[in-house]
């Protein structure tokens, strides 16, 4: 048990970035039915996603983190939880083949609904809003009674997070993931993407595999690693209303854990010295992810690693980069070495999205794909010269045919951003986008391995 905690104290901190809501009796009313309602995730599952993750801080493994920027309520449907969910097997097949590493999955779905706003208000000629905050805060249409934050959200944030998790559930061992399968996981429009055929290689070569083992008396279809996979969730712990609602103490251990995500994460601009979100975070058992940007210096990274983890659990904490293509080596290199020197068990994951943001000539917001490609290998730099593990990557993408984010194999322009330009917040990387990745990440895990063989040898 955490001393001196409790699922409210957070409420005696500094909280950033949380909305105000106008009537109070409203908001207290929707927080008590939340804390009625089932649990979303299990402890037992939490624990396991901790599991999985400490060997991947010990250098045995991989994180693939993934999904929205914002989950929205009107593209809320079976068929894009589904694609997603496949593109993101698509590349944890292509990263476990290559590598030979296991690769935990873990997505950014069924909950990652809020969004921190640099203002509180937004202002369209005469007439002043609250900023939208996220769906499960307001909505994003620019008029007064859809800007009204409104408890109520919250309510159906978390309907529409159990029908994904239920949906989710059902892909991840009801034989959707089933490695016989591999071959329709291609979405139709990715045909027009060389990494189809290059993923396309990768299947029959596993099909291949399964054919041999079955000729040896193994029969994929009883070994359940070969049928069925296990899939997490997560989301920012944003609104901490939400998150304290769905706070429950497990009945097996007596520790509390928050019930909404398998994996909860602190933003940039919510993790410092004081904060209600640290506060909150640190008293619940989950696996747990920070942000560390350019703002960030050694001494206070080491000082919320101590206190979000004073007994140094291994798989407890992520550590998330996200310092820009052209930051990204001088500003992460100073956080490894303190980290390494004062012996945290963490995850080095990269988030090669939120540092890489312009505004292209046409006048949308996009992340273009090259800038992307060089925060992920500037960040295997740093990795590679401090003699640690570059364990995971953590990108917002969509199973969409989107056209969000300028460049790749399928050559996206930014005279081309209008054709499907549909997020809700930030620019999204695209089913063939995400694959591309994939490979490149491959085969840096790759090179990984060869260095590390031929420093033991």
């Amino acid at each position: 048990m955490v001393r001196n905690w409790t699922p409210e104290s957070w409420k005696q901190q500094e909280a950033k970035h949380l909305p105000h809501y106008e009537d109070a009796a409203e908001l207290a009313a929707a927080e008590q039915a939340l804390a009625t309602f089932p649990p979303l995730v299990f402890a037992g599952e939490a624990r396991e996603l901790k599991r999985q993750l400490a060997d991947v801080s010990a250098g045995k493994g991989f994180l693939l983190q993934g999904g929205d920027c914002a989950e929205s309520f009107a593209e809320f449907h079976a068929n894009n939880i589904r694609d997603t969910f496949r593109v993101l097997l698509q590349m944890a097949v292509v990263l476990t083949f290559a590598s030979k590493q296991p690769v935990v999955k873990v997505g950014r779905m069924a909950g990652q609904f809020a969004k921190p706003r640099s203002a509180p208000t937004e202002v369209k000629g005469d007439m002043e809003l609250p900023s939208y905050f996220g769906d499960i805060i307001n909505g994003i249409e620019f008029d007064p009674a859809t800007r009204r934050n409104d408890p109520q959200r919250m309510i159906r944030a978390y309907s529409q997070s159990a029908a994904t998790l239920n949906l989710l559930r059902a892909f991840a061992g009801g034989g959707y993931a089933n490695l016989r399968q591999v071959h329709q996981w291609t979405l139709d429009f990715m045909n027009r993407s060389p990494w189809a055929d290059k993923f396309s290689n990768v299947a029959d070569r596993i099909g291949e595999a399964l054919d041999f083992m079955e000729a040896c008396g193994v029969d994929p279809q009883t070994v359940p690693r070969l049928k069925s996979t296990d899939f997490f969730t997560s989301h920012e712990a944003l609104l901490l209303p939400y998150e304290e609602a769905l706070t429950r103490q497990d009945s097996l251990t007596g520790d509390w854990y928050d019930t909404s995500a398998h994996m909860l994460w602190i933003g940039d601009r919510t993790r410092f010295d004081g904060s209600a979100h640290v506060e909150y975070l640190r008293g619940v058992g989950n696996p747990i992810g920070m942000k560390c940007g350019p703002s960030l210096e050694p001494d206070a990274l080491l000082r919320l690693l101590d206190t979000l983890n004073p007994g140094r659990e291994a798989g407890r904490m992520t550590l998330i980069s996200r310092f820009g293509h052209e930051k990204v080596e001088a500003g992460l290199a100073p956080l490894v070495r303190a980290v390494k020197r004062e012996g945290h068990p963490v995850v080095w994951s990269c988030d090669p999205m939120h540092g890489n943001v312009i505004k292209s000539d046409s006048g949308y917001k996009t992340r273009p794909f090259d800038r992307i490609l060089a925060e992920v290998e500037g960040f295997f730099q740093v990795h590679r010269a401090e003699g640690t593990h570059a364990g995971g990557i953590h990108i917002e993408m969509t199973g969409q045919d989107v056209t969000e984010c300028t460049g790749g194999a399928v050559a996206i322009t930014d005279a081309g951003l209008a054709d499907r330009y549909h997020t809700h917040c930030d620019p999204r990387l695209n089913a063939a986008q995400s694959l591309e990745l994939a490979f490149m990440l491959a085969e840096r895990l790759n090179l990984e391995a060869e260095r590390q063989h031929k420093d033991a040898a």
